[in-house]
């Protein structure tokens, strides 16, 4: 964790969903570059996550729009500002840095010595729910996989586990035609019923009318495995199957060369808990001056915060993710910043990258 080696940062935000992303761009107003880290592939958030096509009602000055929908206008927004993103890592560990600001590392080994930091983590960092059966963490990452993660069914039997429309777009795919397509596919899930878009559920259902797809209604109960071939006849330990406990109570074998897993995501505090923060029901005690932790220069804003009167929605983040930029301004230069406005601000129009908008001529009389 020297400094020498890590990534200089005036700003790092925690947490990629839609406070977080305004906090990207509340900072970019006021000059502040941002790197952004996620423990999901992609932004977004609760909003990707949990309700990307559900719609929403309550950001001002729009009527209507979907998770989706504004995660885009939100990544949109936050485009002249250029933030480095930092997704697939979860940060572990957060501390003063001996010559000033914070040391963070994160899961996948990236060192980053910020200036200020703001935990916009929500209700926590998001991981991909697994299987709880004896035995099958061997094998994640070699033919175990989430629905995230690359994985190479060419040829192979796969059972992809899961009832939305990741699970229904990773059977499809897997089914071919394509470099990609595998030797069988198997799609388990609790139900013979799937969420999906309709068009994708047609293409499922004709994929099954051909034999190209099997959909089997149970649970996994246990896997089995076997040794891989080898020089001396006696490989490594591989996954061959699964063992599924079906709807009519009958006891199945799935042949599995490669399973996916794609469950859905669950939200966990992780190591936040062990940054020695004041918490209060799992979440982060700030003042509502600036949206402080108490520590100088590191701020909370969104759900993960909370303090008298708190109410967890998506406008109150983006009220608080403003008030933080202001101060962290303030804390890095050391001296009061002066309020401008988007409308008239020379200087905001060159950081968004936009030109000033004509003045508009007299009223005749």
């Amino acid at each position: 964790m020297e400094n020498a080696r890590a990534i200089e940062a005036d700003a790092v935000v925690i947490g990629a969903g839609p406070v977080g992303l305004f906090q990207v761009f509340q900072l970019g107003l006021q000059g502040i570059a941002a790197h952004v880290i996620d423990a999901l592939p992609h932004v977004g958030g609760q909003c990707a996550e949990l309700y990307a096509d559900k719609p929403i009602y309550d950001i001002p000055g729009v009527p209507m729009c979907t998770g989706r929908e504004l995660v885009t206008l939100l990544t949109r927004q936050i485009a002249p500002f250029s933030p480095q993103l930092h997704l697939s890592q979860r940060v572990e560990t957060l501390q003063p840095a001996p010559d000033g600001g914070f040391l963070l590392t994160t899961d996948a080994g990236t060192t980053l010595h910020a200036g200020t930091v703001f935990i916009a983590a929500g209700v926590g960092a998001f991981v991909p729910r697994t299987l709880k059966i004896d035995g099958i963490e061997r094998f994640h990452g070699t033919q175990v996989f989430h629905h995230d993660a690359p994985a190479d069914t060419a040829g192979r039997h796969v059972v992809v586990h899961g009832g939305e429309d990741t699970a229904v777009a990773r059977a499809i795919a897997c089914a071919g035609p394509g470099p990609q397509a595998a030797a069988s596919v198997t799609l388990l899930y609790r139900r013979d019923a799937f969420q999906a878009p309709p068009d994708a559920l047609a293409r499922l259902q004709a994929l099954r009318a051909e034999g190209r797809i099997r959909v089997v209604v149970g649970q996994a109960t246990a896997i089995e495995t076997e040794s891989a071939p080898g020089g001396d006849g006696h490989g490594p330990e591989r996954l061959a199957a699964l063992r599924i406990l079906a709807a009519d109570g009958t006891e199945q074998r799935l042949p599995t060369e490669v399973l996916l897993l794609c469950l859905g995501v669950s939200p966990r505090l992780g190591p936040i808990a062990d940054w020695g923060l004041a918490l209060e029901r799992k979440q982060v005690v700030v003042d509502t001056a600036a949206y402080s932790v108490g520590v100088p220069g590191l701020y909370a804003v969104g759900d993960i915060n909370t303090y008298p009167g708190k109410r967890k929605l998506i406008l109150c983040g983006f009220h608080e993710a403003t008030l933080a930029a202001f101060a962290a301004a303030e804390y890095l230069a050391d001296a009061p910043v002066a309020l401008q406005y988007t409308t008239t601000s020379s200087r905001l129009h060159e950081r968004l990258g936009v030109a000033a908008a004509p003045a508009r001529p007299p009223a005749s009389a």
